[in-house]
């Protein structure tokens, strides 16, 4: 187990791994189709989109967590 202190990167790394695999397999699908090379470019698609995404997030996580907070109340 991970000390709590590593939840919310830990969370941006899973988050991103996720939204990676469906992104690169959407975008891949639309772009060239599905055929008997779709895997191959899926994957080049993947190892590309996931360090990308995980940078995103790091930089997007913080302020979207500032902005959630300013629109929403404090019940």
């Amino acid at each position: 187990m991970l000390p709590k202190k590593f939840s919310q990167p830990m969370f941006l790394i899973i988050m991103s791994f996720g939204m990676s695999i469906i992104m690169s397999c959407v975008v891949t699908l639309v772009n060239t189709g599905f055929n008997d090379r779709f895997f191959e470019r899926y994957f080049n698609a993947f190892t590309f989109a996931f360090p990308v995404a995980i940078v995103a997030a790091f930089i997007i996580g913080p302020i979207a967590k500032v902005i959630v907070s300013k629109i929403t109340s404090k019940d």
